[in-house]
């Protein structure tokens, strides 16, 4: 019987010993459970950089502002997001504003600074994903006054700019003290098929469509719509002018109707 009762004890004994975790086998189990997370992560990255990257070519952008030629609607190296379904998927309006690509000699030459190489490297992976926008001084920004087919002119007796002889009360431009109209130059343009006219909102400050018509420029101050990158939608930053950007469709109100 003792023999018996030793023996039975005896088994749960070696039972564990059998069962124990080797050292190595759960190093290994550790090491293979480390990796995994690791590549797990990177996935994750890499799938965020290509949603990112997506994102910025057919959705949205970032673009800082250059100039001050839209004040006080925007200001100098303000960040705005851009709508890129404008104009390819949803159609341009009169009042929208607009980045696109200088249609030629429009874009000052400005000096760019040398920042080294590792701030290059830095600001071109923020510009691939979209969280950066290292050519922005390679755009324009201004806003869709005149459509295929409209007729602009100004000015009215009131100092006011008319599309197909519809006065604009354009309550988003700067004009200098004691100033009524609504812009320095004369004229009176019929835009072309696949162009538009396009105006700063600080609108005696800005080498815009009219500008560039009073100076004789090649295109007469039109745009290409397939230059358009996209409507800048929003003010990103800093954040305290953030802000949805408005195309005012009550000042461009029966102006299409008047065609």
């Amino acid at each position: 019987m003792t023999s018996e009762v030793q023996q039975d004890a005896a088994v749960p004994a070696r039972g564990r010993r059998q069962g124990s975790v080797n050292p190595e086998d759960a190093r290994q189990k550790r090491s293979k459970s480390v990796k995994l997370f690791i590549r797990d992560i990177l996935l994750i990255l890499l799938a965020a950089l290509l949603i990112s990257f997506l994102i910025k070519t057919f959705l949205i952008r970032s673009f800082y502002i250059p100039s001050g030629s839209m004040e006080d609607t925007l200001h100098i190296n303000d960040r705005i997001i851009v709508n890129e379904l404008v104009p390819n998927v949803v159609g341009l309006k009169n009042g929208d504003v607009v980045v696109f690509r200088d249609p030629g000699g429009w874009r000052p030459n400005i000096p760019v600074p040398d920042r080294g190489p590792f701030i290059e490297g830095v600001d071109s992976v923020l510009g691939f994903i979209g969280l950066s926008a290292p050519d922005s001084n390679d755009h324009l920004i201004k806003r869709v006054i005149g459509l295929p087919g409209d007729t602009v002119e100004c000015c009215n007796d009131f100092g006011q700019i008319m599309v197909n002889g519809v006065p604009l009360d354009e309550p988003y431009i700067k004009l200098p003290t004691d100033v009524t109209k609504a812009t320095k130059f004369d004229f009176k343009v019929v835009v072309p098929e696949g162009h538009m006219w396009v105006m700063g909102d600080n609108r005696h400050n800005s080498a815009d469509s009219a500008w560039h018509f009073n100076n004789n420029d090649p295109g007469g101050g039109m745009v290409p719509i397939d230059h358009v990158v996209g409507r800048a939608m929003l003010i990103s930053w800093p954040t305290d002018n953030w802000t949805w950007l408005d195309n005012y469709p009550l000042t461009f109100e029966g102006v299409e109707e008047a065609k």
